[in-house]
């Protein structure tokens, strides 16, 4: 019985650090890019995605601190960073390029 918990204990934490790469990801993009970029696209501001993508980071390092594998927190801020690299992301990259269709 040990081996099956000490296997979900790994899996729970391998699970959490995953998350909190993806964390890191949408947070370091998010701080390179242009403000005016973010209004050009109409996605927000950078400061309220700064603050949801660090929002973010500063819940799943708590997660993979306390250990407490990907309970609410977790998902919810994976969710968030989600969210900046599948919508914010290119839509602001399509900005930085200039527009559709431009190469």
């Amino acid at each position: 019985m040990t081996i099956i918990l000490q296997f979900q204990s790994f899996l729970y934490l391998a699970l959490s650090l995953v998350a909190l790469g993806i964390e890191v990801w949408a947070f370091a993009d998010c701080a390179r890019r242009n403000p005016a970029t973010f209004e050009a696209s109409f996605k927000r501001t950078k400061g309220f995605w700064m603050a949801l993508t660090g929002g973010s980071v500063a819940g799943g390092l708590f997660t993979v601190l306390t250990g407490a594998g990907l309970g609410l927190l977790g998902i919810a801020a994976v969710i968030a960073a989600s969210v900046y690299l599948a919508d914010v992301k290119p839509a602001v990259n399509d900005v930085r390029r200039g527009g559709q269709g431009s190469w």
